[in-house]
């Protein structure tokens, strides 16, 4: 369902032909059925990132700040996926599921955006315990693709560049203003690079992340998930 998975679904579907506009119309993200299939070549690194990261609470050094066209790739044994939500009928815009049932309790946290499916994931310990349809990047500011950790996490958080505007539970990926946030996800709207999440899902999500979390953004690209179990 989100970036460097294939998996349960979604995969978004569209009537008609796909242009950010006004118009109101019905857009869903279906899960469909998954077929495990090896991970795709990633993104050049300009650094690597591994299963090794630093276990949570432990005293790791402050995550490296990139810009958004300094992604780096990620080791797809890290991104082992145990465990995908069952999510029933079309995920439009605006919906969430959230479920941390039969996941562990603690272990590491990786998010995975899709830009393709406009979906979010977040797993803990290979388990999804939480899933969103997205706002992200207009063609003239465009969300960036590849991994990134989370440098900064700000509850209540405003715009230096965008008129003030609100950014609620926003998580900083790049050091050119790029973070996760709580946004209005209705089709149509965009965002200026941003990854934007519905506001309830967004403040589940800040409260289970921490600095240093990593975030792969991809366009389609999807990791084995053939041991995955589903519900």
């Amino acid at each position: 369902m989100a970036g460097f998975l294939k998996r349960f679904g979604p995969k978004l579907a569209i009537g008609g032909v796909v242009a950010m506009t006004a118009l109101v119309v019905a857009i869903s993200v279906d899960r469909q059925a998954f077929e495990g299939r090896a991970a795709p070549e990633a993104p050049v690194p300009e650094k690597a990132a591994n299963a090794a990261s630093p276990a949570p609470n432990s005293s790791a050094a402050k995550p490296p700040e990139l810009r958004s066209d300094q992604g780096m790739t990620v080791d797809p044994h890290a991104l082992r996926v145990k465990r995908v939500l069952k999510i029933d009928g079309p995920f439009r815009h605006g919906d969430f599921a959230w479920d941390e049932k039969g996941a562990p309790s603690t272990g590491r946290i990786i998010v995975t955006v899709d830009l393709r499916a406009q979906t979010l994931s977040v797993f803990r310990d290979g388990y999804e315990i939480g899933a969103a349809v997205i706002l992200y990047g207009a063609t003239d500011k465009p969300s960036p693709k590849g991994a990134f950790p989370i440098t900064q996490k700000i509850a209540d958080y405003y715009s230096r560049t965008y008129n003030n505007a609100p950014m609620p539970f926003a998580q900083r990926l790049t050091s050119d203003g790029v973070f996760i946030h709580g946004s209005d996800v209705k089709w149509g709207n965009a965002t200026h690079g941003c990854i934007g999440v519905p506001k309830d899902f967004a403040e589940k999500l800040f409260g289970v992340t921490k600095v240093g979390d990593l975030v792969v953004i991809t366009d389609g690209k999807m990791l084995d998930v053939s041991k995955a179990t589903v519900g």
